[in-house]
């Protein structure tokens, strides 16, 4: 039995439910704002991705264009790409995990 008359107080679950969407939208906003490098080929390509995931930058070390190999530059910007990536879902999960957790469950789109 729940005191207080069997009701629960809507107004400090309503407190309690905009403070963690507030602090999940700061962290969100976070994560948007920092940026995480991957790399790939031993540095010779480096991506920049926010740690929303979003692509915001791409170098490529002279040494690894090769006119004759398009092929492994490809692939080294994809695994730069990928690495870059997977460190900002990392990062998504460290910082949003116990948010979402509090919500009761996982967020739509993220991949946790």
């Amino acid at each position: 039995m729940i005191p207080g008359g069997g009701q629960p107080n809507m107004q400090q679950l309503l407190k309690q439910a905009q403070k963690m969407q507030q602090d999940l939208a700061a962290a969100q906003e976070q994560l948007a704002n920092t940026l995480v490098e991957g790399s790939a080929g031993g540095g010779l390509v480096k991506a920049t991705v926010t740690g929303a995931g979003e692509l915001q930058g791409l170098v490529i070390d002279p040494k690894a264009v090769d006119p004759e190999d398009t092929e492994t530059l490809a692939d080294l910007v994809l695994a730069a790409v990928r690495d870059a990536t997977a460190s900002a879902q990392q990062m998504q999960e460290q910082k949003l995990g116990p948010l979402a957790q509090g919500l009761g469950g996982g967020i739509p789109g993220l991949p946790f």
